[in-house]
């Protein structure tokens, strides 16, 4: 049994099945999970709380901009306490590529939905043409499958080093430390890297040197590695982002050896900084937690993390739902959910089955009834799932007790879960369902990975699971998810090889000209299981007429920066600032940064910060943090 909150069982055969007897079993008023505290036992408290402690302030970050949209967050701190009472996560800017989408083309949606994120520039488009090919009943020949592959290991490959470089790891350089935790630089001065030799840092205040904003030499290094990824994706794709090539049925680049050769040349630079940068993100999470164990619950929640799954085996993967467990299962990145750190199941049916999307305290209507009460195999799905969910915008005054955000509210179970890449390698370590291969070994509780040879010698690394994801934890889990990626990239050029070698040169399922007569009159329904940088991607189709009739994506940043669902349980962001203590100094509360809030939620992967508004009811602090420094430099 994978469900604990849905009525949910299933038969000898594996078939998903309401339980008999249940009245309304997704009604969201008597199916309900657990829940410690609720919006208003919440607000009781913090008005106790006020009224007899001067020290309980309204902190406003707004904006904190992703590449997605506008991201605000609204908490309320107990200075004295050095905890966080409550805490909002508004999406600040609505889109609507849903409703774009509307009656075109099924085709189109590749294009389109691309332009729904500007660093995730091939995922939405790999997820639209998964999407589009399972409606049309159309499958790639193994080389398109491959060259998918390798073009997503390349965009890994400049979506990780971003984060960690440009984005996190400005929050841990000399240039905050010294501002926001001076105590910690004077440690770090003094405190040895134990991977020295890997690196080349003698002292942690060498890292932090190196973590400033445009002049450290990691943050340079950073820009240098993306751009060799972006050209390895280039490489394959003809452009990046937002790539024209991907069709339904694999891909329209035209690949030869010498297309495979100049992807190699760049690959191969890649496996010396994968070792130097799990050495550093190892030594920056050992330091943290060594010197103040409080870092280990900034950021903090529950080991509840959900992923679809990525990178496609050739060989199994036919495009079909009906055997979307088998071929799922054979991913080299393996589906799955973990509730309170147990893997409940890898079946991508059974993800489907207990995905819901609530409106409550998001800008839009409900939908009307529930067109489909199961998926194409009889599995019973809810009147909040996606393929029955409508794209109805509906603008109105922010309210906390009412709506407050643009963002919905995805959940599986019932259950708040997480998306991330380093979900990925949870999964896949938990499931040790890995393809063979020479590289990546899962273990039960870890993947080992064997790093190739480059300037340096090979080199062996394994990445546990951690006993809670936290901010350092996740930070650490995308080092270790971009030599995972690379060392997937890598397999498949040599698959790549190997089917050229054989004389297997197709990439694509049909040609382009054939492609129009492939797309159905009647109704079918598919979904696009895929990932990006920030873990979960998925795009649900439903077609008609040859046309769409209804199309909703569902990326990492919706699941993260969801508000409350039906039952008061917080979205990820909200949760994980609200266990996050307050470690910085908050004797003056006009020099309040709020850094570890900031590092909190950049720790999920949110993109380029611009600048950043914090109120603490002692006036209003704006920072200039176009570089991510939290106006340390000022």
């Amino acid at each position: 049994m994978c469900f604990k909150n849905l009525p949910i069982t299933f038969d000898k055969a594996g078939n998903a099945r309401i339980k008999r007897g249940v009245r309304d079993p997704y009604s969201v008023t008597t199916v309900r999970p657990p829940v410690e505290q609720t919006d208003e036992d919440r607000e009781e408290l913090i008005q106790k709380l006020m009224a007899r402690n001067g020290h309980i302030k309204s902190l406003n970050m707004d904006p904190v901009t992703r590449v997605a949209g506008a991201l605000a967050v609204h908490v309320v701190a107990d200075l004295k306490n050095h905890r966080y009472l409550d805490a909002r996560s508004q999406a600040t800017l609505f889109r609507g590529y849903e409703v774009i989408l509307m009656g075109r083309d099924p085709r189109d949606a590749i294009f389109i939905s691309s332009r729904a994120c500007g660093v995730c520039g091939g995922v939405h488009a790999h997820a639209a043409a998964y999407a589009i090919e399972m409606a049309m009943g159309i499958a790639p020949p193994p080389l398109g499958t491959v060259v998918r592959n390798m073009q997503e290991a390349a965009e890994m490959g400049y979506d990780n080093p971003l984060h960690l470089y440009l984005l996190a790891g400005p929050d841990y350089s000399e240039a905050v430390m010294k501002a926001c935790n001076p105590d910690l630089w004077k440690k770090a001065e003094s405190w040895s890297c134990p991977a020295e030799k890997y690196h080349g840092f003698k002292k942690m205040s060498d890292i932090m040197t190196a973590l400033n904003p445009l002049t450290g030499a990691l943050y340079g290094e950073g820009l240098e590695f993306t751009r060799l990824s972006r050209e390895m994706f280039v490489v394959l794709a003809g452009k990046y982002p937002h790539p024209q090539t991907v069709v339904p049925g694999g891909v329209s680049t035209t690949v030869s050896l010498s297309t495979l050769n100049e992807y190699h040349s760049r690959l191969s630079k890649i496996f010396d900084y994968g070792r130097r940068m799990i050495t550093i993100w190892d030594d920056i999470t050992e330091f943290f937690f060594e010197a103040d164990e409080r870092f280990m619950q900034v950021g903090a929640r529950p080991m509840n993390v959900i992923d679809p799954g990525y990178f496609d085996d050739p060989h199994a993967y036919d495009a079909t739902y009906a055997n979307c467990n088998a071929w799922g299962e054979r991913r080299w990145s393996t589906p799955g959910v973990v509730i309170d750190g147990e893997l409940v199941t890898t079946r991508l049916t059974d993800i489907n089955t207990g995905l819901e999307e609530f409106v409550e305290h998001s800008y839009y209507d409900d939908w009307a009834g529930d067109h489909y009460t199961t998926d194409p195999l009889g599995n019973p799905i809810s009147p909040y799932h996606p393929w029955n969910k409508r794209t109805l915008p509906k603008p109105s005054g922010k309210s906390w007790k009412e709506k407050y955000t643009w963002a919905c509210t995805p959940r599986w179970d019932r259950s708040v879960v997480e998306a991330g890449c380093y979900a990925r390698l949870q999964m896949t370590a938990l499931a040790q369902k890995l393809p063979a291969n020479d590289f990546i070994e899962a273990t039960g509780h870890s993947l080992r990975m064997h790093i190739p040879k480059g300037v340096g010698p090979e080199f062996g690394v394994e990445w546990e699971v951690p006993e809670v994801w936290n901010a350092l934890e996740r930070n650490r889990g995308r080092a270790y998810h971009y030599v995972f990626s690379q060392l997937v990239g890598l397999a498949n050029l040599l698959e790549a090889y190997k089917l050229m070698k054989t004389g297997e040169t197709r990439v694509a399922a049909v040609s382009p000209n054939d492609l129009e007569r492939h797309i159905p009159d009647d109704e079918r329904r598919s979904v696009g299981w895929w990932g990006a940088g920030r873990g979960w991607l998925t795009h649900h189709l439903v077609m008609d007429e040859g046309k769409i009739v209804n199309y909703q994506i569902c990326t990492p940043s919706t699941i993260n920066a969801s508000p409350r669902d039906p039952f008061d349980q917080p979205g990820p962001y909200e949760e994980a600032v609200m266990n996050t203590p307050i470690i910085e100094n908050t004797k003056d509360t006009s020099a309040f940064t709020s850094i570890d809030m900031l590092r909190t939620i950049r720790s999920f992967d949110p993109c380029m910060p611009c600048t950043t508004h914090v109120y603490t009811d002692s006036g209003t602090v704006v920072r200039e943090v176009n570089t991510c420094s939290c106006g340390a430099d000022d």
